[in-house]
């Protein structure tokens, strides 16, 4: 998966387990694709420290995410509803049936 995209759901999922200054931090940095020079002058804080919180941020998502499997087991869902959805596209009603079947 894009990394990008990965952020943005760890944070989705996760985000409201971080701080407020933190979440603030790291949610200018994934949602706002502001640099961390940007978030550094924002924030009043060093381009190391913005560097820093965002690295611990992701560490602390990823943990999150290693023991929870929230974002896997959404991605999973939204593929078999995709897969689902394709499915029932089709024009015979038995292979509908069948392609759900082996879905579920």
């Amino acid at each position: 998966m894009e990394d990008f995209v990965k952020s943005s759901l760890l944070l989705d999922f996760y985000g409201d387990l971080l701080t407020d200054h933190q979440k603030q931090v790291y949610g200018a940095y994934v949602q706002e694709n502001l640099s961390v020079s940007e978030i550094a002058q924002e924030s009043g804080i060093s381009r190391q420290g913005v560097h820093d919180m965002i690295k611990r941020c992701r560490s602390i998502l990823d943990s999150y995410e290693d023991k929870l499997h929230l974002v896997d087991r959404f991605l999973d869902i939204k593929d078999k509803v995709s897969q689902i959805d394709k499915a029932s596209s089709l024009e015979d009603a038995k292979q509908i049936s069948y392609e759900i079947m082996e879905l579920l």
